[in-house]
């Protein structure tokens, strides 16, 4: 039997899926804070339970010129006064052992990026915040190489993490889902997320940024939760086109509530008795 997290009020293998949604990047104060209202509505409104997700900062921007964010104190005091004031735990990705620290002070699960995964550095840090700690698996990596990242968080003292699918590279400027690797993180005794938006990425495709299709992405999160995972993270934005951040993989905001919907009648097919 695979433990529960506890994520604020909801249990992440508790039964019914988390949803880690939210913008890519905050674009702005206003325009986050808005987001997040109208992102908490709409899970109100079809019994998703919600996790709000943005980047304060995007440090692995394809091009220099790229939009990046704010500073980390800054947004993720900012993502937990919209976390306090929404009644909804919170999450944003660290990219140093400092940025872990200081991220601890507010943040309710720290991220660890993908390119990251296996810094180990920034791993003792994310873990001995006590935070729970949510570790993207590489693009490069295979599903069982997760267990050595798990050795190194329970290394450092921290039982409460799980790894997120995101995809695996497929040749240049390409990723592919494998959905037996939800199956096998599990079989390891991990929860896990599937990634949805970030799955149908194409890293790099467009050049200077990457591209994209983000009409896969409810595809993609229909299988994995067939398949079977403990919550599913996905992008979302009132209008992709022009989001200053990975706009080509985001569901449109106007879509997100059937989307949602859809997701909760795939699992409850799969779980009925």
């Amino acid at each position: 039997m695979i433990p529960e997290i506890a994520i604020g009020p909801h249990s992440l293998g508790g039964g019914e899926p988390v949803f880690f949604l939210g913008p890519c990047v905050i674009e702005s104060e206003p325009f986050v804070r808005d987001i997040a209202r109208r992102i908490k509505d709409i899970a109100d409104s079809v019994g998703a339970r919600l996790v709000f997700k943005a980047s304060y900062d995007k440090a692995n921007r394809s091009s220099a010129s790229s939009f990046r964010g704010m500073d980390c104190r800054e947004g993720c005091a900012l993502l937990a006064d919209i976390g306090r004031e929404l009644g909804v735990p919170v999450t944003t990705d660290v990219h140093s052992p400092e940025e872990a620290v200081i991220a601890g002070e507010f943040i309710d699960v720290l991220q660890i990026p993908a390119f990251l995964c296996r810094q180990t550095d920034l791993i003792q840090a994310a873990a001995e915040t006590g935070r729970v700690v949510n570790v993207k698996k590489g693009q490069f990596l295979a599903p069982w190489d997760v267990k050595n990242i798990a050795e190194k968080l329970i290394a450092f003292g921290n039982l409460n993490f799980f790894f997120t699918e995101r995809g695996v590279s497929f040749g240049y400027n390409n990723l592919v889902a494998d959905m037996r690797s939800l199956y096998w993180m599990r079989e390891l005794g991990y929860r896990v997320v599937f990634d949805a938006t970030h799955s149908v990425q194409r890293p790099g495709g467009l050049g200077s940024s990457s591209g994209g299709d983000g009409k896969l992405a409810p595809v993609l999160a229909r299988a994995a939760v067939a398949t079977g995972c403990d919550g599913i993270f996905m992008e979302t934005h009132p209008n992709p086109a022009q989001a200053l951040s990975d706009g080509p993989n985001q569901v449109p905001l106007d879509q997100l509530g059937a989307v949602l919907k859809q997701l909760k009648k795939v699992h409850a097919a799969v779980h009925e008795n």
